[in-house]
């Protein structure tokens, strides 16, 4: 056999499916794939470079030498090269070496469809294939119900790197992660588990968020077959699995995707519309068809090939906007003449579209930090189609909120409030996520103000408020245990802290807030519909309190909360209430067990006493910094 074998994985259909951007299964066709031809075994070898002159295949098995194994052009004006090397076997290392039309110039790149590459600062990419069985088929067969918009949503965002660390600074493996991991999420009771982007990336300071190897899981943590285990593991135990995915920009490494076949082939051409100042990276052409084809392949790649249940985007108002980020004259307007990315735009809803109608149960969730009209709104009613959408103001608020002197927060009472008047206008997840307590932000526990337990009593407060609030939610990692010092991504997390009874106690408060979320339907049912809420107060500034009731599709499942954002007990608190049923608590963020001062009530019977629009009401005793819920 010669050096180069021409041989196709590519029918004509797939080349002009191809050509109009609406080939979503790229992945089996592009890329390195090990294969026999004509009975010899070895690697098929396949890469999109339009503006090449000779592409060449450079690795181990000949040392790096450009042109002894140049691959063949297609026929079709695809710009597709690809043949079949006799010989090449798994592990290989390899590169494209190619030289350009354009300028006479010669680029030396990874492959963009690579499953797995080698582990940073290195940067070729390795022939690979990943067999694997999978054992989660009733996770499967149930996901559809299990991960619906009226199921509960807790999620626990994690960067795998640092969640834990052996012997002071090596990460764990994701075989290790698969048992430590795994039963850490179950036993704190979330429902969901969100990763920080896993595919390969180059720089460790960008957290994953600068990808070069958008079809590998990073190499970091061990074999892509491995991380296949960690999901599986999750799956086991009936944990979601929701990876994180940037669509938005990618970085100018030499090995990437920027310049790649000597032209501007990923990115686009205009440095105004090609070039994301904030992060010195490049934004795809979402114009050009083959570039959509590579993204929404990517996006099913990962649902398809690794069983992931969501896809959390990154960065989709970058994406929305031409001006983003951009001072006047930096950006150009659309045929319209305004700010919105119409590309963009039409590649987020066709994304959604593949997506949701290729797997059932999955969820696509959107950072989107404007306001930004119908995120959530499917897209034959002219949305994005996304199924939730990060409440970016909710959190900002609350922040903000938490952090004042007790003292003047009956002032800014409508921090706290402000959120429902907009909550119903798109399906909302509240995130708590890791750009909160980095670059100075400081650690959630010790943006609380007040002594130490009043710190912890605040932290205890916030979560019960988030939980109980309408919508999803996400903590970051650490964050379930009050992690004192911001969280850097080189260290492990403060796991000693968990011995001291403060932190213990926070932990223990996630863990029922996680239980008392998946056992209240009323917490979930109609957590994006305005019908699962009510307020019973929510302008009592003289005692700095909020009282609503959270509703579920049975009236018998509703529930009553109150929230005392000061460190003064409220005793003898009167509360409306719409039943004459007794009350019954179902959490007290005060309990003891929590490190809380143990005061409130266990039962209450409504007595017929007219309040806050109610013809009956409770006396409530509201513990100090605390927040009580009540069926």
């Amino acid at each position: 056999m010669s050096k180069v074998v021409s041989h196709s994985f590519f029918t004509d259909f797939d080349i002009d499916l191809f050509k109009a951007g609406k080939h979503f299964r790229l992945y089996n066709k592009l890329g390195s794939h090990l294969t026999e031809v004509e009975g010899v075994k070895g690697t098929y070898f396949a890469v999109w470079a339009p503006s090449a002159k000779s592409v060449s295949v450079i690795g181990d098995f000949n040392y790096w030498n450009a042109g002894e194994h140049e691959l063949n052009v297609r026929w079709d004006s695809s710009g597709i090269w690809e043949g079949f090397i006799p010989g090449v076997d798994k592990g290989t290392k390899y590169k494209y070496k190619i030289h350009s039309h354009n300028n006479d110039i010669w680029t030396e790149k990874a492959d963009p469809f690579a499953r797995f590459c080698e582990q940073p600062p290195n940067t070729a990419s390795l022939v690979w294939d990943a067999p694997y069985t999978w054992k989660d088929q009733d996770w499967m067969d149930t996901r559809e119900e299990k991960n619906g918009l009226d199921r509960p949503y807790s999620v626990y965002e994690v960067h795998l790197g640092s969640w834990k660390k052996k012997h002071g600074w090596e990460s764990l493996t994701y075989l290790e992660m698969a048992e430590e991991l795994v039963n850490y999420v179950d036993e704190m009771g979330f429902t969901h588990v969100e990763f920080m982007p896993v595919m390969e990336y180059p720089y460790d300071p960008s957290w994953g968020y600068q990808i070069t190897g958008y079809f590998a899981p990073t190499s970091r943590f061990g074999k892509p077959e491995d991380f296949k285990v960690l999901v599986d593991k999750f799956h086991q135990k009936g944990i979601g699995v929701i990876l994180d995915w940037v669509p938005s920009h990618f970085p100018e490494d030499a090995h990437g995707l920027g310049y790649f076949d000597g032209s501007h082939l990923y990115e686009h051409p205009d440095r105004r519309r090609g070039y994301h100042p904030d992060w010195k990276s490049l934004i795809f052409n979402y114009g050009r068809n083959e570039v959509r084809a590579f993204l929404i392949s990517n996006a099913i790649f990962w649902l398809d090939q690794y069983h992931v249940d969501g896809l959390r985007v990154d960065a989709v108002a970058s994406m929305l906007y031409l001006d983003y980020s951009r001072e006047d004259g930096e950006w150009e307007p659309n045929m319209y003449g305004n700010n919105e990315n119409l590309e963009a735009l039409s590649f987020l809803r066709e994304m959604n579209q593949e997506v949701y109608a290729s797997f059932k149960g999955i969820q696509t969730i959107a950072e989107e930090s404007t306001a930004f009209t119908g995120v959530t709104k499917p897209v034959h009613y002219g949305g994005l189609g996304f199924g939730m959408k990060w409440m970016m103001g909710w959190m900002h608020d609350t922040l903000e909120f938490f952090k004042k002197e007790p003292i003047y927060r009956s002032y800014d009472l409508n921090n706290i409030t402000f959120s429902l008047t907009y909550a119903f206008t798109e399906n909302f997840m509240l995130p708590l996520s890791h750009d909160e307590v980095v670059y100075g932000k400081n650690s959630l526990l010790y943006r609380m103000p007040g002594d130490e337990w009043q710190r912890f009593a605040n932290l205890r407060l916030m979560f019960g408020y988030m939980f109980t609030h309408p919508g999803g939610n996400l903590l970051f990692m650490g964050g379930e245990f009050g992690q004192s010092s911001e969280w850097n991504f080189l260290q492990s997390l403060d796991w000693h802290l968990t011995q001291y009874d403060f932190h213990s106690g926070i932990q223990e408060a996630i863990k029922d807030l996680n239980k008392m979320y998946k056992s209240n339907p009323a917490l979930y049912e109609k957590q994006f519909n305005p019908d699962g809420f009510q307020w019973i107060e929510y302008n009592d500034r003289e005692n700095t309190v909020i009282t609503f009731i959270r509703k579920g599709n049975d009236p018998q499942d509703d529930l009553i909360v109150a929230c005392n954002f000061t460190p003064v007990p409220r005793e003898n608190y009167r509360v409306g209430v719409p039943k004459t049923s007794t009350l019954k608590l179902v959490f007290n963020s005060d309990e003891t067990k929590y490190s809380g001062s143990g005061m409130g009530k266990k039962t209450m019977k409504p007595a017929k006493t007219p309040w806050n629009g109610h013809e009956q009401s409770v006396v409530m005793t509201l513990p100090p910094l605390s927040v009580v819920v009540y069926r």
